[in-house]
């Protein structure tokens, strides 16, 4: 069953690399992610599974000693997912599981065997919760790290240009995020996200049907909108 989460943004910028001389500009953002990952070691979980929007090649599932890049971004840095088993995966890690695995790897994680699952950002509600419940009942102690984005229609600059409907979005899913309200998480519009551009609708979805049932308390660590992106981090215990 479920025991925590830890929802944390994807934008390949969180990586000071990648990011150069913006870096500070999400500093706040990753001190929370760090605080959130906090939340995850100590609940001493069997299984850690990262989840995280993907294209169809990136989907997986991605099993412990996974590898991607940055190189897309221009940036020669590799990571892996959890520790090196001497194993070479089919695939390599999509950036938003990359951008999970270089959190796990920044804050040492240690403590239970890790994998990954890539969503499609357009899968139905219904089957991200499906999704979800079958991963909670992975092992009897499992944790989730949840990566993804909000909106990315909160400015005039933003990826996705001004929308005035993304403010609302995103304030509902922080609400939920918070409160670690599953229904509210699983009532968010799967069309109006995709038209938002908000990458992470559906692994928020897939945390959802993985905590029903499962008395989880939630903390919103963060919440902002730098570059016109919705960025959220949550912990769930």
């Amino acid at each position: 069953m479920l025991v925590a989460a830890a929802v944390c943004p994807c934008p390949p910028l969180l990586v000071p690399d990648v990011a150069a001389g913006a870096a500070p500009e999400l500093d706040a953002a990753r001190t929370a992610c760090t605080d959130a990952l906090g939340v995850l070691a100590a609940s001493r979980p069997d299984l850690l599974i990262v989840i995280g929007p993907a294209d169809l090649a990136g989907r997986g599932p991605h099993p412990e000693g996974a590898t991607g890049t940055f190189e897309e971004f221009g940036v020669d840095l590799g990571v892996r997912l959890g520790r090196d088993l001497g194993t070479v995966a089919d695939q390599p890690l999509p950036a938003s599981l990359a951008v999970g695995a270089w959190l796990l790897a920044r804050t040492g994680w240690a403590d239970a065997p890790v994998e990954a699952l890539g969503v499609g950002e357009a899968l139905e509600s219904g089957r991200c919760t499906d999704t979800g419940r079958a991963l909670a009942a992975r092992a009897d102690r499992v944790a989730l790290l949840v990566m993804g984005d909000g909106s990315a229609c909160r400015t005039l600059k933003a990826p996705g240009y001004l929308d005035e409907r993304a403010t609302e979005f995103d304030a509902a899913a922080s609400r939920a995020l918070g409160a670690a309200d599953t229904g509210a998480l699983i009532a968010l519009d799967a069309a109006l996200g995709h038209e938002l551009k908000a990458a992470g609708r559906a692994p928020w979805q897939v945390l959802a049907g993985a905590a029903q049932g499962a008395g989880l308390d939630g903390q919103l660590l963060y919440d902002d909108a730098p570059y016109g992106v919705g960025y959220l981090v949550a912990a769930w215990s």
